[in-house]
């Protein structure tokens, strides 16, 4: 089994089965392997759900492929309408997959925290060559923090090469040529789809950090509570063990006065026996 392979496991049992791997590994005297594995780390629960989706529908990865390719094509060419309708496009394929993905991986009614890792990570898949190539091997979610290529080609007005001498300066107002301004706008339909995009990232991203927050605030307040009973247990411990200390105590100081009871008893049935001793049956 490769490190792909391993990540095929469900995550709960994923620690286990990565330490019988790094073991069959050193018995057959394979250490690359052993070391591979070995550094394998247990994905989290929205990298799961993606490395899932993508072992369970092997078009998936083609498909965010093929979109962030058109996509990167879109913004080199400042298609205005074509990215509008890619991003329309984006937005479907990402929902239902993440659907899918929820689904397959058994979560009926998943938080909005984990849907939103999910959703992230593919939308990185898009626009990242790099965290699509690793979907099924994914250690993590993944967040896609810029435009990436998107838009990084800026399309350049015609430059006029005229040999003419300057005109002389005319307080005629000129009008640009068709070319400039149909680029212009180019840019501008571009730049209003980039910010329609990054205004829905950002109102996820608000979404997610409310949640996450609540999260973090309920995970703290049982943490301080597990703090809380956890003295309060040790302290019960120790009065316990101060108790039980004193009953042993208590324990061999009344075995020793039996003992002593039981030999001045013995003495004094002895001493008993020699100044009365039985009557003699015989007569």
């Amino acid at each position: 089994m490769t490190v792909y392979d391993l990540y095929g496991v469900p995550p709960d049992r994923f620690l286990a089965r990565r330490k019988e791997l790094v073991a069959a590994a050193k018995r057959r005297g394979d250490v690359d392997a052993a070391k591979s594995v070995g550094a394998a780390r247990r994905p989290t629960a929205a990298a799961w759900v993606v490395n899932l989706l993508v072992r369970r529908d092997e078009t998936a990865s083609a498909r965010l492929s093929d979109l962030g390719e058109n996509l990167r094509a879109a913004h080199a060419a400042m298609d205005g309408p074509r990215i509008r309708e890619l991003t329309g496009v984006q937005r479907k394929l990402i929902d239902g997959l993440v659907r899918a993905g929820l689904t397959a991986a058994g979560y009926v009614d998943p938080s909005a925290a984990l849907r939103n890792d999910v959703t992230d990570t593919l939308q990185a898949a898009v626009a990242d060559p790099d965290v699509l190539a690793r979907l099924g091997r994914l250690e993590k979610a993944e967040r896609w923090s810029g435009f990436g290529e998107f838009g990084s080609v800026t399309a350049v007005g015609p430059i006029s090469k005229s040999k003419s001498k300057p005109m002389k300066e005319s307080t005629k107002k000129t009008e640009p040529p068709q070319a400039d301004l149909d680029a212009a706008r180019g840019r501008v339909d571009a730049a209003r789809a980039d910010a329609a995009v990054a205004q829905e990232a950002a109102a996820a991203a608000t979404e997610a950090l409310s949640e996450r927050t609540a999260t973090f605030a309920a995970a703290r307040r049982r943490y301080e509570k597990l703090l809380a009973s956890l003295d309060a247990a040790e302290q019960a411990m120790n009065a316990a063990e101060e108790q039980l200390a004193a009953a042993g105590q208590n324990s061999q100081e009344a075995a020793d006065r039996l003992d002593a009871a039981m030999s001045v008893a013995a003495v004094a049935e002895a001493e008993l026996a020699r100044l009365d001793p039985p009557a003699d049956m015989s007569r």
